[in-house]
């Protein structure tokens, strides 16, 4: 992998990442923006504990441009976009229209291919090794910011999950704060390890799905299966079969046989609902350990965090999706309508041939 750094013409940083090491990156964005203004802020809501990002300026951003107006394109000709040069591997880049900024944290977008019809499951395994090695180089970046505690790396895929920009691509989003999702795992994992006398949660949990009936697929250094007690229709977790705590710690081989079994996972949710159907809508989220202080968990160490993806569609049958009503979104009480069995049944009668 060779990495290239350079600067757009509102002076956000953008990163090229590609397969050969001779590739020379030196086009200049040619656009005559002014420098980018943000309103970013971090709300703390008193009541519940988390936090709030008001961002009022991302209403001006991009929404659905034509095809030949794509700025995730690379720039040709007169056409210029939010990549200077005429091609790309994977780039990464400073949201202009950002949710975190300065003091609240960092978003960047990674575009995973150059080709605008393209999509996650369709790369190459060399191309999503190079999307793997990206995040990784980036969480380790961002991680080194004094206003950054999580990493979070992440792709939105459909217009029903709200992406506005149909290029293949996925965003990062570095936090000055510990996630409420990720809070919570921390919670259970320090009342699991205090109750048991040193046991680790995400280990416990490993062992009971391997031992289960909702394993969708396994490698020789990865597992992937339905959780117990999923909270979308269908909800797949990755994990590495060796714990670690972020995208730092995968050793060569589980980031060798990473995109075997991830491309196969992608491949397979666009199978659940038939031949025929549009591309199914997912949310690909990391979970990584935080890199800031853990003392609010009491005996939580970085090492007992457990690195996993989680891989989810909202679609819920053909056509139909499933909503965030009454119970979920007023009281977070989710309701499932495929039992996870019978998800993960799906998920393996679906595998490639």
């Amino acid at each position: 992998m060779k990495k290239t750094s350079t600067r757009l013409a509102d002076g956000r940083e953008l990163i090229y990442y590609d397969l050969a090491d001779d590739t020379v990156r030196d086009a200049v964005d040619r656009r005559p923006l002014d420098a980018t203004v943000t309103t970013s802020e971090i709300r703390r809501d008193a009541l519940l504990g988390d936090s709030v990002a008001v961002a009022s300026h991302r209403q001006g951003r991009t929404y659905h441009p034509p095809a030949d107006e794509c700025p995730l394109c690379p720039s040709e000709g007169d056409r210029l976009s939010e990549i200077p040069d005429s091609s790309y591997d994977v780039v990464v880049f400073e949201n202009r229209f950002p949710s975190l900024a300065g003091d609240s944290g960092r978003c960047e977008v990674v575009c995973f291919t150059s080709d605008h019809h393209a999509s996650f499951a369709g790369l190459s395994e060399r191309q999503a090794r190079l999307v793997l090695d990206a995040w990784t180089d980036r969480t380790s970046e961002l991680s080194h910011l004094p206003s950054v505690e999580q990493v979070f790396c992440f792709e939105n895929r459909g217009a029903e999950i709200g992406v506005t920009l149909q290029h293949p691509h996925g965003q990062i989003y570095a936090y000055p704060f510990t996630t409420p999702r990720t809070a919570l795992m921390l919670r259970q994992v320090a009342a699991h390890k205090e109750a048991t006398g040193g046991e680790n949660l995400f280990d416990a949990v490993l062992e009971r799905e391997q031992a289960g009936e909702r394993i969708v697929l396994e490698g020789e250094h990865w597992v992937a299966f339905v959780p117990y007690a999923a909270h979308w229709p269908y909800e797949v977790h990755l994990y590495p079969r060796r714990r670690v705590p972020d995208l730092l710690g995968l050793d060569e081989a589980a980031r060798t046989e990473f995109p075997q079994v991830y491309l196969e996972l992608l491949k397979r949710f666009d199978r659940i609902f038939g031949e025929g159907e549009p591309p199914t809508p997912y949310i690909a989220a990391w979970h990584q350990a935080p890199f800031g202080a853990l003392e609010e968990f009491d005996g939580v160490t970085r090492d007992d965090f457990a690195l996993h993806l989680e891989l989810f569609t909202i679609r819920r049958t053909s056509g139909k999706l499933k909503f965030l009503a009454g119970s979920e979104s007023g009281m977070n009480v989710f309701i499932n309508d495929v039992p996870p069995e019978r998800a993960a049944e799906r998920l393996r009668e679906v595998a490639s041939s």
